[in-house]
């Protein structure tokens, strides 16, 4: 599982002119998958998402929660990150998750995470989506397990 976390004062995301999900501060998650994810693999990523220390405190630190801000979240599938441009001039998508089992991954994600939290947004799967966002930052982490 890859993602692209970018901590944000707003985001949204939308397929064609309908909003699917909508936040204020939070963290934008452009997530994908791969073939062999697994349920611990899902379940580390969303205790790592929720439990990152990202936000600045009265001195100026990265050291609140999500939850210690009443941050959100937005979550937009995100096959291209398995995009391997190594050779030639086109990227190979051949580690990405084919849809049929990247959507349960997918759902399972989103569960695990409202779970955890509250505020969970999502874009849809496999959908052209546009997606919008401020940056509060930038602070962009890319996490890998």
């Amino acid at each position: 599982m890859r993602l692209l976390l970018q901590r944000v004062s707003r985001a949204e995301v939308r397929v064609g002119t309908r909003a699917t999900g909508r936040i204020g501060r939070g963290y934008l998650l452009l997530v994908g998958f791969k073939q062999t994810d697994s349920e611990e693999t899902l379940a580390w990523m969303a205790e790592k998402v929720v439990g990152l220390r990202l936000f600045a405190d009265a001195e100026d630190k990265m050291n609140l929660s999500l939850a210690e801000v009443d941050g959100a979240l937005l979550v937009v599938s995100q096959f291209t990150l398995y995009g391997d441009a190594s050779k030639g001039r086109r990227p190979s998508f051949i580690d990405a998750a084919r849809p049929d089992s990247a959507i349960p991954l997918y759902e399972r994600f989103l569960s695990l995470l409202r779970e955890r939290t509250t505020k969970v947004e999502s874009g849809e799967f496999g959908a052209m989506m546009d997606v919008e966002l401020v940056n509060d930052g930038p602070v962009t982490l890319w996490l890998e397990k």
